[in-house]
């Protein structure tokens, strides 16, 4: 396994937007278009941070804290961050080194 490997955490909200687009189906579908090695995108229950707002699901609004995570090596992560410089509504960003154990071969290899 390839010990370079790091965790990228961007944290946002359900709510923020970026044009007509969810902030983070912009950054999901920048990451896939920079071919980074994989992401998801979690749903937080509840979630608070440099606001004094407590994100949580409500019956009337959905505005949850959303935490995008991306992994792949230092270098091609740091590129990424780089990118997402004309979006607003972006929390911390974090990275971290992680210890992949596994990682499945691509479909069709």
């Amino acid at each position: 396994m390839n010990s370079s490997f790091k965790l990228l955490r961007i944290y946002t909200d359900e709510a923020a937007y970026f044009g007509d687009r969810k902030v983070f189906e912009v950054v999901a579908s920048r990451a896939r278009a920079a071919r980074v090695a994989g992401a998801t995108v979690l749903q937080a229950l509840v979630g608070f941070g440099h606001t004094p707002n407590m994100h949580r699901r409500n019956v009337l609004d959905d505005d949850q804290s959303v935490v995008i995570e991306i992994i792949d090596e230092d270098a091609k992560l740091r590129a990424f961050v780089e990118t997402l410089a004309d979006l607003e509504h972006l929390g911390p960003i974090t990275l971290e080194a992680v210890e992949v154990l596994r990682w499945p071969p691509a479909k069709g290899a």
